[in-house]
């Protein structure tokens, strides 16, 4: 675990995938550099930037401007933001957005806004024309440290999160930490889960300094980037590893088997953020590793803890709305887990912990075990 680095330039993590690597440029007022990039890229290109109207209020027009003085035309499409967006109506509204756009294979897609604009346009380009390449410029804390990385593109099923998609890496990642300052504090914290995520599944030193340093990356300060880029750098080096989730990508999936259930029985709303979501998740992965026996109880508080300081949901009855509206019972949550695409041949595969920085893959807990593990879960937030 190295200290923050003190300089004015960018910091460039780079995303090895042979004739397919990218670049991620993460810093403070990147936006403004995207025009000369592209161009450096894809000389000639035409563009078509798929954003929220959230996004587009902020920054679709520094974008524009950047692309206009590279000499770069650009066309947009607006989307709803949120979630609902992530669905067969907002997967074919982008994709006849392009093709009206006359996007061809040589052009570029830019996805400019936070994880669900960039699933939904990095999907769109995938299947438009048969594969069109893009650009991620991530402005949610989420994206930048998570979901623009790695080539996931995909919408929602009304039976599950993510479960329509394509592998289709990016070609360049633009992360201007600039655009965070206008986050709400809910979005900058549910996206800080991921951040966190990748202390406990891999990297105990990184955790340790989370809980001394939070306060810098919420408050701005050079923690900040250094946490954006340290998390880049550890889901770069899995995806270099493992690009199709064969294996050891599946680790970053750590709170996300409960997460998507949480997501998908509270209907993909504003009731929970998929970055809450992994918050309960992952103490909920974490105490069942515990009840396993495979770490001690005192790390499974640890973490609670930690994401308990930052403001984050950690348990069942943190979920927004549950004293009024509840929850799905642990059937209805262990058939919503069963949609999950970790699933094979029927079981269920879980991560689960070792020790804080050691995540496992584990294939053989049995699902009764998980269904009285989330009964019992539920009747203590009910208490």
């Amino acid at each position: 675990m190295t200290a923050p680095l003190n300089n004015s330039g960018p910091t460039v993590v780079e995303v090895a995938l042979g004739e397919r690597t990218y670049d991620i440029v993460i810093g403070r007022d990147q936006l403004a550099t995207l025009g000369h990039r592209i161009a450096a890229l894809r000389p000639g290109a035409r563009t078509a930037i798929v954003t929220d109207r959230t996004v587009a209020k902020h920054w679709l027009a520094q974008a524009e401007q950047s692309l206009a003085q590279a000499g770069i035309s650009a066309s947009s499409i607006v989307v709803d933001e949120g979630e609902g967006s992530k669905t067969y109506a907002g997967f074919q509204q982008v994709c006849e957005g392009l093709i009206a756009a006359k996007v061809e294979r040589n052009d570029l897609v830019i996805a400019l806004g936070g994880g669900v604009v960039g699933d939904l346009a990095g999907f769109a380009a995938a299947a438009v024309r048969r594969g069109v390449d893009f650009v991620q410029v991530p402005t949610s804390l989420l994206a930048q440290v998570d979901s623009s990385v790695g080539g996931k593109t995909g919408i929602n099923s009304p039976q599950g999160k993510n479960l329509i998609g394509a592998f289709h890496q990016p070609v360049l990642v633009v992360a201007d930490t600039a655009v965070l300052d206008t986050l709400s504090p809910r979005q900058f914290r549910a996206g800080y889960a991921e951040v966190a995520k990748y202390g406990v599944l891999g990297d105990a030193a990184f955790f340790a300094w989370l809980e001394a340093h939070h306060a810098d990356i919420f408050g701005g300060g050079a923690g900040r980037e250094h946490a954006i880029a340290t998390s880049c750098r550890a889901k770069a080096a899995i995806v270099a590893r493992d690009e199709r989730e064969n294996g050891e990508r599946a680790l970053l999936n750590l709170g996300h088997t409960f997460g998507h259930a949480l997501e998908a029985a509270t209907g993909f709303s504003d009731r929970l953020f998929h970055g809450e979501g992994v918050s309960v998740g992952m103490v909920l992965a974490a105490q069942l590793s515990a009840q396993l026996g495979m770490i001690a109880a005192d790390d499974a508080t640890r973490i609670q803890r930690h994401l308990v300081d930052v403001g984050l949901p950690t348990r069942l009855q943190d979920i927004a709305g549950f004293a009024q509206e509840g929850l799905a019972d642990a059937d209805a949550l262990m058939a919503l887990m069963a949609q999950d695409k970790k699933v094979k041949r029927g079981r269920l595969t879980f991560i689960l912990m070792r020790a804080i920085g050691q995540a496992v893959i584990t294939n053989d807990v049995e699902p009764a075990t998980v269904r009285d593990f989330l009964a019992r879960k539920l009747k203590d937030a009910r208490a």
